[in-house]
């Protein structure tokens, strides 16, 4: 988990060895990734996307299924409801994971998402609060008591991320852009504590291993609000989780914000 270490666990759920997902070589020559099972344990979602005319009709059956799936109704998706006893009640939806991501990526919901890369693709989370340097460190220690929330583990959240994520490559892949493969992207940073540079090939190049799970913007003045330093990335669509056009409904449309799968990428740095 330091400077040449572990890029994450030996086993994952999408079939491909976890040090080549994390690096480089899969960067410039992915291959496609789908989470075991999800698809064909949800035949129906993929069937009403098939019947969609573009991105704003798959969006809605999409949340339509997740509805019916987890009970996310509106009170359930955005505010407290109340059971019949008159007590509070809270059904822990993706929606509001997102949207607690926006306001702060190392915050509990935060820890529950890269808890999900962690369990679905192995990459070792780098950073939560602080540098992750060690398993059994006081870091890691927080990470995985925010990450396993009883508050956020009631309604199969990471059965939830899994269906988001192959919608999203889903669409990526029929809707938005079928003959592209992959995208370029910005992050603004003033530091260097949450993404360990591995190696400098040469003035603005590094290779850097970022978050397991990191923001991203399309918009390089957005980025420019986040940091001095601008880190410019290729990124398969492979390892996009979200991005801001999936859904018309979340929080994360200002920023032109994409959520990508970290490990080690090629990025150029250069100041605003």
């Amino acid at each position: 988990m330091k400077k040449d270490g572990a890029v994450g666990h030996s086993t994952n759920l999408v079939g491909l060895p976890t040090e080549f997902l994390a690096s480089c070589d899969f960067n410039d020559q992915p291959m496609p990734l789908s989470i075991a099972a999800v698809r064909q344990m949800n035949g129906q979602l993929f069937e009403m996307l098939g019947q969609a005319d573009d991105l704003d009709d798959a969006g809605h059956a999409f949340i339509c299924y997740m509805n019916a799936m987890f009970g996310l109704d509106p009170e359930q998706r955005e505010e407290l409801g109340r059971a019949p006893s008159g007590r509070r009640r809270y059904r822990s939806s993706f929606l509001r994971l997102i949207k607690g991501w926006g306001y702060d990526s190392n915050g509990p919901e935060g820890a529950v998402f890269k808890g999900w890369v962690e369990s679905r693709f192995g990459i070792f989370p780098t950073y939560h609060k602080g540098p992750i340097r060690r398993i059994a460190s006081g870091d890691w220690t927080s990470y995985v008591e925010e990450k396993m929330s009883s508050r956020f583990h009631n309604n199969a959240i990471y059965a939830q991320l899994d269906l988001v994520y192959e919608f999203c490559q889903w669409a990526l892949k029929r809707l938005v852009a079928p003959n592209e493969t992959h995208v370029t992207l910005y992050r603004g940073v003033n530091s260097f504590d949450e993404h360990q540079i591995q190696e400098r090939c040469d003035k603005q190049t590094v290779i850097m291993r970022l978050n397991n799970l990191a923001s991203f913007s399309a918009d390089r003045d957005v980025a420019g609000c986040f940091g001095d330093t601008i880190l410019t990335a290729r990124v398969p669509f492979e390892k996009l989780v979200f991005f801001n056009t999936l859904l018309s409904m979340h929080a994360l449309n200002g920023e032109a914000e994409y959520l990508v799968i970290g490990g080690d990428y090629r990025v150029t740095a250069s100041s605003l």
